[in-house]
């Protein structure tokens, strides 16, 4: 498999991680030589990547409140999507604007932004999650085949909350976007990061690699290079704190076989220290990115 960056052929295995959340099946994480891209190799095509999100525990395709995981995630996620929308505001300097969420889920992030003045688009590839976010926010939310039928520079912002990653067409998705996204308009893109002491620490059972879901396994330095490629100019970075403690958790279930409270907390917390101190080394980071004149 070529490197989905640079399209070199050649790559080294430097991970073979299992599928914990739905088949069980083993997948190698694939650096390339060239430009050090990390990306997962022979993942299943865009036709047969569907079966691998059907499960109760992937949890960004349910509302689930049902036990404490699901509550406390409801939780931190509402505080989030209100901490998101304040980011939208200060980065655009609107108040009011037109924003694409690119995998919008059940729509909630949309719903708020709805709520403060802004006209949203949803896209959304699970017809589940599709219909959710529909209801919720009483627009049509759209195919990513969609994508290439918007409007050419009519967003003032376009959003993908852990997104990427899971998108099979890198290039003509970003090419894309950049053609519906204003000159001087916002992209906003989380990721987790494998760079992170969490990553470092649970290694294969690092629950953020989240295989073949996760198509590839970003670094401040590489998304950099990817969008910079695509005409974007990063103008800023955050950290996700939050992450931390919920990809360690799952971390401890794939490694031990039970969520160990107490050392996913440890971990976590330790995590969010070392990238307190080294910025760009959190959990899962946000990059803030400008369309500039190609």
């Amino acid at each position: 498999m070529d490197c989905p960056n640079c399209h070199h052929q050649e790559s080294n295995v430097v991970l073979t991680v299992k599928d914990y959340t739905v088949s069980g099946l083993f997948f190698d994480l694939h650096r390339c030589v060239q430009c050090g891209f990390i990306y997962t190799g022979n993942p299943p095509s865009k036709a047969e990547i569907g079966k691998y999100y059907k499960s109760d525990e992937y949890i960004s395709h349910t509302d689930s409140s049902k036990g404490v995981f699901n509550k406390i995630y409801q939780l931190v996620r509402n505080f989030s999507i209100r901490q998101k929308a304040s980011l939208i505001s200060g980065y655009t300097k609107l108040n009011k604007g037109r924003i694409l969420d690119y995998g919008c889920g059940t729509g909630s992030f949309l719903y708020q932004m709805k709520k403060n003045g802004w006209k949203v688009t949803g896209i959304e590839p699970d017809d589940i999650a599709q219909k959710k976010a529909a209801s919720l926010i009483d627009e049509s939310v759209f195919s990513p085949d969609h994508l290439h039928a918007l409007k050419e520079a009519s967003f003032d912002a376009i959003t993908l909350w852990h997104v990427l990653e899971h998108v099979h067409d890198l290039d003509l998705t970003l090419d894309a976007i950049k053609r519906i996204l204003k000159t001087n308009g916002i992209l906003v893109i989380a990721v987790p990061n494998n760079e992170s002491f969490d990553a470092r620490y649970y290694k294969e059972n690092w629950a953020a690699y989240d295989v073949p879901r996760h198509l590839y396994h970003f670094t401040p330095s590489s998304i950099d290079g990817i969008l910079s490629k695509h005409g974007f100019r990063k103008i800023g970075m955050k950290p996700m704190w939050f992450d931390a403690f919920y990809v360690s958790l799952l971390s401890e279930k794939y490694k031990y076989g039970n969520m160990r409270l107490l050392s996913a907390l440890g971990i976590a917390i330790i995590s969010n220290l070392s990238a307190f101190l080294r910025p760009g080394k959190c959990s899962s980071q946000i990059y803030i990115y400008q369309s500039v004149l190609s």
